[in-house]
């Protein structure tokens, strides 16, 4: 069975920082890529970030450029996304995929969703 269990979230002020990891289990982490999601009320879900299984190979959402930086362990089957300089407008609840595809944005490209958790901005 796959989880995907995340952590990290937590209220933090305009200009703070935050680091979530996701911790994935049953499956080769190893051969799929990973991504942040994230989902503000009365908003669709929307790609932040994601990392292929090649090491290096990153893509992010314009509105997290510079700001945020997603990075993975194969060893110990992580992944983890540091966000700083966070605005009142990135709280939302940030879930964690897994994708046996290269990297997509797309929320069907994801076989295995995380329970999510909250990120809040206060201004």
């Amino acid at each position: 069975q796959v989880q995907l269990i995340e952590s990290g979230g937590g209220l933090v002020q305009a200009g703070g920082s935050l680091r979530l990891s996701c911790a994935a289990s049953g499956l080769t982490f190893s051969r799929h890529s990973m991504a942040w999601f994230r989902q503000a009320p009365g908003k669709e879900r929307e790609f932040v970030a994601a990392i292929g299984w090649v090491v290096g190979n990153t893509y992010y959402t314009d509105s997290v450029k510079g700001r945020f930086t997603i990075s993975r362990d194969n060893a110990k089957n992580t992944v983890s996304l540091q966000m700083n300089m966070l605005k009142p407008e990135d709280t939302a609840v940030y879930y964690c995929a897994a994708s046996q595809q290269l990297i997509r944005l797309e929320t069907r490209a994801y076989d295995y969703w995380g329970q999510g958790t909250q990120v809040t901005v206060s201004a």
